[in-house]
């Protein structure tokens, strides 16, 4: 048996095709980006509903002649959610023309994408592995804080806009091409958000061209979500809000959030293990790959909390190639 693992594991690390996505999945799971996904997914949830109040409500101010006008564009924001939008539709009600109200929206609203930004900025640089103290502390880490919730902001703007102006061109003499057109236009726009989210969330010890693979991978996969995870969520969830009412809804809406922050996580994680060149690796240790032994380094790193402290990772007699590797953080 112990043979024939072994010819496996040597089988993968040979083929590329292989051994790529196996690395991303042995570093994904080194990172626990599950538990950084989750977390992200928390304060998304977290700042959702209270920022569709905040909408509902403004749109009742801004549109009040135009009932028609104020669906077309809570439609497009809704479209963002696949299978759960119609739920959302008829649970989010105005708040009315309460300023008390409306501000507490908004403040829930900032506190919860505050949420996200932060937690955002802690699972990029656990990803690329940045070390405690080259991370951005206080105030920097929250000017990128800020930063960020600006380009989620402008993300959204811009994808509802671009949903609405897709509908209406479906239905005008632009037909199918205007969707395509659309479709390609979202796409180029989400590249460059990603891009730059990605940069203001990460330590500048990363670069932005180390960071462009993710965030081209991120905005293709955000794409498809669009038009895949209707199916994902509905199979997922199915008769969930015939049998829990609204704990279906925030159990679709949470779904929802998880799937795009741990797809989003997978992708940056593609984009590391690329540009340092983590594979192939070892599914059954040991011996330890030479990239096994940089990962393994990197993690080690990570923990270092101030300049002059050194770290230094060793193998002992249990790696079979009999290696004793130290190295020092300068």
């Amino acid at each position: 048996m112990g043979r024939l693992i072994a010819k496996l594991d040597a089988f993968q690390q040979r083929h590329h095709a292989i051994a790529f996505p196996i690395a991303v999945w042995r570093k994904f799971s080194d990172d626990q980006a599950g538990n950084l996904a989750a977390l992200v997914a928390y304060y998304a949830f977290l700042s959702t509903f209270p920022l569709l109040l905040v909408l509902v409500t403004v749109l009742g101010m801004v549109l009040a002649g135009s009932p028609r006008l104020q669906q077309d564009v809570l439609n497009s924001a809704l479209s963002e959610f696949p299978v759960i939008g119609q739920q959302l539709r008829a649970n989010v009600h105005s708040l009315g023309r309460s300023g008390t109200g409306l501000v507490i929206g908004l403040v829930l609203t900032f506190l919860g994408a505050r949420g996200v930004a932060n937690a955002m900025q802690n699972a990029m640089n656990q990803v690329w592995e940045v070390p405690r103290h080259a991370r951005p502390g206080f105030p920097s880490s929250w000017l990128r804080s800020f930063a960020l919730i600006a380009t989620i902001g402008l993300g959204v703007i811009v994808t509802t806009v671009l949903s609405g102006v897709g509908a209406w061109s479906g239905h005008t003499f632009l037909g199918v091409w205007g969707r395509v057109l659309s479709i390609a236009l979202s796409l180029l726009l989400n590249i460059g958000l990603f891009w730059l989210g990605l940069r203001v969330a990460t330590a500048a010890a990363v670069t932005w061209r180390q960071l462009r693979m993710g965030a081209i991978l991120s905005a293709v996969i955000w794409q498809l979500l669009q038009f895949l995870g209707g199916y994902v969520v509905a199979h997922s969830l199915r008769h969930a809000s015939e049998l829990y009412g609204t704990f279906g809804l925030v159990l679709g809406l949470l779904a929802w959030f998880h799937l795009q922050a741990q797809l989003t996580l997978y992708a940056v994680e593609a984009d590391v293990v690329r540009a340092r060149k983590l594979w192939p690796r070892s599914l059954f240790p040991p011996p330890l790959t030479d990239e096994d032994r940089a990962a393994m380094r990197s993690y080690a790193k990570v923990e270092q909390r101030r300049p002059e402290v050194r770290v230094e990772t060793h193998f002992g007699e249990n790696d079979k190639r009999g290696e004793r590797d130290g190295q020092r953080t300068e």
